[in-house]
């Protein structure tokens, strides 16, 4: 009985331990697609100011 006991209790834990480490996983993974998203999207802005400032220097130079 008590080995029965122990093996439930070691399936317990290692069933924790799985969905803590899928946790952990998962929250690395959403962090860096949020720093990613973020990145690309400061990346846009920048391709966005650079596009219009050169369409501006083109206009200007007519």
């Amino acid at each position: 009985m008590t080995q029965v006991t122990s093996m439930r209790r070691r399936h317990k834990f290692n069933n924790r331990m799985t969905r803590i480490i899928l946790l952990i996983s998962f929250l690395f993974l959403f962090g860096r697609f949020v720093y990613s998203a973020i990145g690309a999207w400061y990346h846009h802005q920048d391709k966005v100011e650079a596009q219009q400032s050169s369409l501006s220097v083109d206009n200007n130079s007519r």
